[in-house]
């Protein structure tokens, strides 16, 4: 860095350390700063309310995302729940109720259990994906799959999450 022959100096203060808390709002607000500057599109998200402002655009049709977690290790010591007998009561139970389509991820998961213990065992992830017009109508379906996976199964639950969203296909 160069400066003027004549230029008065300012000393630079040393700068207090930062927590690592404040060192990632520093790097994200300087991330956003420079998506800003090279003038590319920026979401903006509230915690307050769902509403956008009138220069943001939605791009797709109101639509329900509804996740649905399905254990797989049984209560009593049993054998747990394999990929074949997972994908024969998707076959029964869901498929019959969301013909247009489905996913299903695998993945690990941990909870606790109605006894107050920790458990971790292998599962699923169902996503289901339909219009906001059908959630009531859908309502009922989900809540009989979540249903028929406990009885079924033996599972003490299902683990729900909805979600509004924008689809676009």
């Amino acid at each position: 860095m160069s400066t003027a022959p004549n230029a008065p100096r300012i000393p630079l203060r040393p700068r207090a350390p930062r927590s690592p808390g404040q060192r990632v709002t520093v790097a994200v607000a300087g991330a956003v700063t420079a998506v800003l500057a090279v003038g590319a599109p920026a979401a903006y998200a509230t915690l307050e309310s769902e509403q956008r402002s009138p220069a943001q655009t939605r791009r797709g049709t109101s639509y329900i995302e509804t996740r649905l977690f399905f254990g797989t290790e049984r209560p009593d010591g049993e054998a747990q729940v394999t990929d074949s007998q997972f994908m024969a009561f998707i076959d029964r139970h869901v498929t019959p109720e969301f013909p247009s389509g489905l996913t299903i991820q695998e993945g690990r998961g941990q909870w606790r259990d109605s006894k107050g213990v920790i458990e971790r065992e292998r599962s699923y992830e169902l996503i289901l994906l339909y219009p906001s017009s059908e959630a009531t109508s859908r309502d009922a379906r989900i809540d009989r799959i979540r249903d028929a996976y406990e009885r079924t199964h033996a599972q003490d639950s299902v683990a729900r999450l909805d979600d509004r969203t924008f689809a676009d296909f």
